[in-house]
């Protein structure tokens, strides 16, 4: 059993209040504390450091829950286990369990990747964070830009911050079709070679 001086109060809090997947979250917790990393609790779940840096997090979803590496990305991952939430995380990776056996068996494995994590902050790596040019354009965007060369042209002529701006700005909706009104609302604006706030 781990040392109970290092176990956070507000974790906790947290075990005592879960409904689901309390099994899973003792289980990972006694995993992650074995890997000798210091108990936290950030952003409503619990989180793993070494020297103050996050190595990993546990967190709950309705149909899975996870153990969260914020550098993933990072990691070497020999079982095919780690997850990319969606294509716009750069960093985080997840690996995800349906129940506690799951996470008994792969124990050793999820040691594993922790140690690799904790080796990464001891290294100091950074992820290298994709450029503008790699973001993904929304679709009713991407339609527009298709059947207009000229709108093409004329972002493509923005300058990078300008591109990135917008890209972001017509991701944002939920709705397609809100998406839709934000990018038709903004077409003169590209066309007159203007960035959004322009």
């Amino acid at each position: 059993m781990t040392n109970s001086s290092e176990m956070n109060p507000k974790v906790d809090e947290f075990l005592n209040k879960a409904k689901k997947w309390k099994e899973e979250y003792e289980e990972l917790r006694n995993i992650a504390l074995d890997c000798e990393l210091t108990e936290d609790f950030k952003w409503m779940h619990p989180c793993y450091t070494f020297e103050g840096n996050n190595v990993v997090l546990i967190h709950g979803f309705k149909e899975y829950c996870a153990l969260l590496f914020p550098k993933g990305a990072l990691l070497q991952d020999d079982h095919g286990i780690l997850i990319r939430q969606t294509e716009n995380v750069q960093a985080a990776r997840q690996i995800r369990f349906n129940n506690v056996q799951e996470i008994v068996e792969k124990e050793s494995i999820l040691k594993a990747y922790i140690h690799a994590a904790i080796e990464v902050e001891k290294a100091g790596l950074k992820v290298p964070l994709k450029k503008h040019t790699e973001y993904i354009i929304p679709e009713e965007f991407q339609q527009k830009l298709d059947e207009i060369p000229n709108l093409k042209t004329a972002f493509e002529a923005l300058t990078p911050g300008r591109q990135r701006a917008y890209i972001l700005h017509f991701s944002q909706p939920k709705q397609s079709r809100t998406r839709v009104s934000r990018v038709e609302k903004y077409m003169q604006h590209i066309l007159n070679g203007k960035g959004l706030n322009d």
